[in-house]
């Protein structure tokens, strides 16, 4: 019952905080994308989302493509539940694989996905440590192998 006290004494108190935490966020906001736009200017982001665009586009890199993942998954399960792979499953398997990065199409999806991941898991991690540290990092802050306090990127912490 204080507080509703306070309020009354100080009727804009709490207008006040609102607007500072909705000018504080639009800062973050507004910063954010322009992080977003950087990204999208990239001549590497670029790239990479026109090797999509072409798989996309490409009915049979994207066959190719979707049949091997559920044949590994399948294979990954059969694994899972002990059983064992025959010869002719791997090798059936590893032909798939070979045909598919031999699709210039496929293999530049598979290229694209990685430089998009590579970005992604860069700035996660530049912002992780930001807040872990309270500052922005050096290149030191990050040879220790660390991302981030609970970044999930498997390193030692």
């Amino acid at each position: 019952m204080g507080r509703l006290v306070n309020w009354r004494r100080r009727p804009g108190w709490l207008n006040n905080k609102i607007m500072q935490t909705m000018t504080e966020e639009s800062v973050i906001t507004q910063k954010t994308r322009e992080l977003c736009q950087a990204i999208l200017d990239q001549p590497d982001f670029q790239s990479a989302r026109q090797g999509i665009d072409r798989f996309m586009a490409d009915d049979r890199a994207r066959n190719q493509y979707e049949n091997l993942m559920a044949k590994g998954q399948a294979l990954q399960e059969k694994q899972q539940h002990s059983q064992q792979l025959t010869a002719e499953e791997i090798s059936a398997f590893e032909k798939e694989r070979d045909a598919m990065m031999n699709n210039p199409v496929a293999r530049g999806f598979l290229d694209a996905q990685e430089e998009l991941h590579r970005v992604q898991e860069s700035v996660n991690q530049q912002v992780s440590k930001t807040i872990e540290l309270g500052r922005l990092p050096t290149e030191a802050d990050f040879e220790s192998g660390s991302c981030g306090h609970g970044c999930g990127c498997g390193h030692g912490h």
